[in-house]
């Protein structure tokens, strides 16, 4: 028999349904007559029948037809909600629709998984669970640690031992000794005190990303965690039951507590939670739809739960992988860009960078030379003003290895500490089985994953700031020689003034959040603890910034792609033709004024997919493969005339190598 959960006036119902063929206002009714029978004053009302309102889905919030049979609109065990017209009692339930739910309308349950021990999940996993690709499963070598730790922490129950967090209090009542009948009480209240949260809901991705994340480190087995109770976290993970968990109120130590008992309380059956199934709804009741019990805690098991750095880290993972993606691809805008202002590939040389020989450097200026070198891919554009009597290009063009260079170097920095982060076990105390004690340390401490990303959001700041500044001079008719604002009938048209403007304000705000969140601490628990690392703060921001400048790149992309209308009928290299081809297949060009935002989001959104950069790598690493190992100098001061080529720029570059000839 089908049965759905009901919301009304805050309290959840279930209904049974023996006939699916009637219809959505029956549903309505039966649900309002067993709110009205458990009241004592019959919820205010006089009978059902005179009561108006309407059904609408909890997920998505969609209205229902009164009129429609059930079977045809309806689930079984769908939640919905009544909402009784001009009822001040029947608000919207819904605390938040999470970013990107309009996603999960086509979420379909994942049928692989991906072994969790605890040791080995990189950055780019942690995204694919997120993203709902992915179940979890333990290995049995994980099953076997966690059992042995569980073992210790019973026998030191039954030992009725003083022990941090499991036979006290916690904090500043760590000296306080609980009774054993109270344990259980002592990890509900545990949980409950510590969902303190404010802010909205992290999304169903992120949500997902950080329980992973937990499970990883319960997974390594010095959490003293049942076994039990970990299939448990794990079932929900796999049916997709996601806590509300709040984005503010973690000062990174002791580890992200707020966050992670919000998490928690949904696993215990209470506060809100949200499935692709249910939308927002109870948690034991978006449990109870999938079969699920709440989890009953047992002794450490709280704490097991909430402390921890995966709050920040899992907020990390996600912000060095979009860095990472940005960055790859603000090579290729960069390029696209020095095409349409006619600039010259000499700076990318491969021996000047062999004299620098930073990883990132070299590596952003062999992606230049793979895109624009006009032996491998003859550009029209570049061969049309080979002979230009300019002799060097601005830093925004001509330094672009050095300064995405060390975006790169950073990016590489920050990930090897995330993957760390991601792989350690970060509870208090510290259970270890095989030496049969607890240790209290400080590994929940959030100080390495916040300045780290504190130090991502500087790094990847500086693609905004440069890419900016080529919007510029793409938009200045005095630096570009294109039309102003990259449009026809300037004065009738703006073009891309206001676009500018955006990059511009976004690159203002970014100045604003690159400031360390990691700088700050404020003593808290009265006084024990004293130092903490506000990471939290600095993992959201750090996403924020990164935000920002894939936004900044999108305008340049569409600038740069503009630009290239007007130098038509001359076609620019292979590859960056294939991007040109990619941004029209979704915008098409600026003939004349039009509502603009569209544009730069769907921009926006090639950049996020990835979709620039796949479209470039393969020609890049056609190039790579053709030119390793590049030809080096025999020393810094040998030179062979082969060196001054022309094939791929233009008379600014003849210039050059004239100067250096003649030493002038």
């Amino acid at each position: 028999m089908p049965r759905y959960t009901v919301h009304v006036r805050g309290e959840w119902l279930a209904v049974p349904c023996k006939d699916a063929s009637e219809t959505i206002r029956w549903l309505g009714k039966e649900a309002l007559r067993r709110y009205i029978k458990n009241k004592p004053d019959n919820g205010g009302f006089t009978s059902v029948e005179d009561v108006k309102f309407y059904l609408r889905r909890c997920k998505g919030l969609g209205l229902l037809d009164l009129d429609d049979r059930i079977e045809d609109s309806l689930e079984d065990n769908e939640f919905v909600e009544v909402v009784v017209e001009g009822d001040v009692m029947s608000p919207d339930f819904i605390p938040s629709q999470p970013e990107g739910v309009h996603l999960y309308s086509r979420y379909k349950e994942p049928v692989e998984y991906i072994l969790i021990e605890g040791e080995s999940l990189s950055t780019q996993d942690l995204l694919s669970l997120g993203k709902g690709l992915f179940k979890i499963k333990l290995t049995p070598q994980a099953e076997n640690k966690v059992q042995q730790s569980r073992l210790l922490i019973d026998s030191i129950v039954q030992e009725q031992k003083v022990v941090y967090g499991i036979t006290t209090g916690f904090g500043k009542f760590a000296r306080t000794v609980i009774p054993i009948t109270k344990l259980k009480e002592l990890q509900e209240n545990l949980v409950r005190s510590h969902s303190a949260g404010v802010g909205k809901p992290l999304s169903p991705e992120r949500t997902r990303m950080l329980l992973a994340l937990r499970i990883n480190v319960l997974a390594k087995g010095y959490s003293g965690i049942s076994l039990e109770t970990l299939h448990q976290v794990i079932e929900a993970f796999n049916a997709s039951c996601l806590p509300y968990v709040p984005e503010k109120g973690t000062v990174g130590a002791s580890g992200d507590l707020a966050p992670l008992s919000h998490l928690a309380l949904g696993l215990i059956g209470e506060g809100k939670m949200w499935s692709p199934k249910s939308g927002w709804a109870d948690a034991k009741y978006v449990l109870q739809a999938h079969g699920l019990q709440p989890i009953s805690l047992k002794p450490k098991e709280g704490l097991a739960l909430i402390n921890g750095t995966q709050m920040i880290t899992s907020l990390g993972c996600e912000a060095v992988e979009r860095a990472n993606a940005i960055a790859k691809q603000a090579d290729i805008v960069a390029a696209l860009t020095l095409e349409v202002l006619k600039g010259t590939t000499r700076a990318f040389d491969t021996d000047i960078h062999a004299l620098r020989p930073h990883p990132g450097q070299v590596e952003v200026a062999f992606r230049f030379r793979s895109l624009l070198d006009s032996d491998h891919h003859p550009s029209e554009i570049a061969e049309s003003h080979r002979f230009c009597d300019r002799v060097q290009d601005a830093y925004t063009l001509r330094c672009c290895p050095q300064v995405h260079g060390v975006v790169n170097d950073t990016i590489t920095f920050v990930k090897n500490i995330i993957t760390t982060e991601i792989n350690s076990a970060t509870d208090n105390p510290m259970v270890f089985s095989e030496r049969g004690e607890t240790i209290s340390g400080g590994n929940f401490h959030g100080e390495y994953p916040a300045k780290a990303l504190d130090y991502l959001a500087i790094g990847v700041h500086e693609l905004a700031a440069i890419s900016e500044r080529r919007i510029e001079r793409l938009c200045n008719p005095s630096l570009s020689e294109l039309p102003a604002f990259l449009v026809t009938e300037g004065g009738l048209n703006s073009g891309f003034m206001i676009a500018h403007c955006t990059a511009a304000a976004l690159v203002s705000e970014n100045k604003a959040l690159c400031h360390p969140s990691s700088v700050d601490s404020l003593s808290t628990s009265a006084a024990t603890e004293d130092h903490v690392s506000m990471g939290g703060w600095a993992a959201r921001k750090a996403l924020k910034v990164i935000e920002h400048v894939e936004h900044v790149l999108a305008i340049e992309l569409l600038a740069a792609c503009q630009g290239i209308e007007f130098l038509r009928p001359l076609r620019t290299t292979t590859p960056l033709e294939k991007v040109y081809d990619l941004v029209r297949s979704v915008v098409r060009p600026w003939m004349k004024d039009r509502f603009m935002a569209p544009d730069i989001e769907a921009v926006h959104r090639l950049l996020v997919d990835l979709k620039i950069w796949n479209v470039a790598e393969p020609y890049i690493e056609k190039y790579r493969m053709e030119h390793i190992p590049e030809s080096r100098p025999s020393s810094p001061t040998s030179f062979s005339l082969d060196s001054v080529s022309l094939n791929n720029s233009c008379a600014h570059v003849h210039c050059d190598s004239l100067l250096d000839l003649d030493g002038s």
